[in-house]
């Protein structure tokens, strides 16, 4: 039986896709298809002789699979999106968008484990196909390993504290479900901070269980090679780990550090940004979806070669 898969409306719909499409006929990229909604709006600007290739690693993504002969839909992991296109023949293309994170979808589906809301299995895997769970590391990772994905990912101060009372935990029970998760750490968080720590430490088993910073990185670092110049690089983000990356990447083409620079104080760099601040959703948009009350847009205009210095 086919299951009806429920998506949110998508964040920063019309300013996204409004920076993205500046040539009707040209090739696209949504590298992060989900319920199809920017990729919809992307195709209702572009001409006949215009393409749009999504992307998205959930199998969930084949149910919203749209008919259109300028859509198509590759079911893989957005870093390696540069090989998936040479396969299709495509080398080049006018702009790329990616609304980072996890869909509505995954988050409200209580088995896949992503909610602190819902009681389910620790999975928290965007591929299913994969055999590391959320709750396999917690079951078999050392306890450093866990302390660091807590203070990396989650931002967790504690987070040394957590691992340990993980590791001791598993000695006498499986830690195999959300519930098992949150009840683990209830009687050490302020009733007032529950919701914030849990959040924090969902967010950093998913990030490992999906490797997104790294996966993200590979994702920018092969947006040069792809994107044509004056073409845009569109990067929707919901927390500070993510759009530190799209920020200084736009801005520097580098995630750390700063570019070395000539003797005229210019570097070399393959986007601008459009602005110096991020876009964020206006309160009407919060209204409606609190998803956008986080989300910070992004846009990177593709330098031409000779600019890039």
């Amino acid at each position: 039986m086919k299951t009806t898969m429920t998506y949110h409306d998508p964040v920063l719909l019309k300013e996204s896709v409004d920076q993205l499409v500046k040539n009707p006929d040209g090739i696209y990229v949504d590298v992060t298809f989900g319920g199809g909604g920017h990729s919809r709006e992307i195709l209702s600007r572009l001409s006949d002789k215009g393409r749009l290739i999504s992307f998205d690693q959930d199998l969930d993504a084949k149910q919203n699979i749209i008919e259109d002969p300028r859509f198509q839909l590759v079911l893989s992991n957005f870093r390696y999106v540069k090989n998936q296109l040479k396969f299709l023949g495509i080398t080049q293309i006018d702009g790329l968008l990616g609304d980072l994170g996890v869909s509505s979808h995954q988050f409200d589906t209580g088995e896949r484990g992503f909610s602190t809301r819902f009681e389910g299995d620790l999975d928290m895997r965007m591929n299913q196909q994969q055999s590391k769970t959320a709750a396999s590391f917690l079951m078999e990772a050392d306890e450093s390993d866990i302390a660091r994905v807590f203070a990396n990912y989650g931002e967790l101060r504690s987070a040394k504290k957590w691992a340990n009372k993980i590791v001791h935990e598993r000695k006498e029970n499986e830690i195999k479900t959300t519930t098992d998760l949150k009840n683990l750490f209830a009687g050490f968080i302020p009733d007032h901070r529950k919701n914030k720590i849990y959040a924090q430490l969902f967010q950093a088993l998913r990030i490992e269980i999906n490797d997104e910073m790294k996966a993200l990185e590979e994702l920018l670092l092969s947006t040069p090679d792809i994107i044509k110049p004056d073409g845009r690089l569109v990067l929707i983000s919901y927390h500070s780990l993510e759009d530190r990356l799209a920020k200084r990447f736009i801005r520097s083409g580098m995630f750390e550090g700063e570019p070395e620079k000539d003797m005229y104080g210019n570097w070399y760099a393959p986007f601008k940004p459009l602005q110096s601040k991020a876009m964020t959703a206006n309160e009407d948009e919060i209204a409606k979806n609190p998803r956008a009350r986080s989300a910070k847009l992004r846009i990177g205009i593709r330098n031409h070669a000779e600019e890039e210095k």
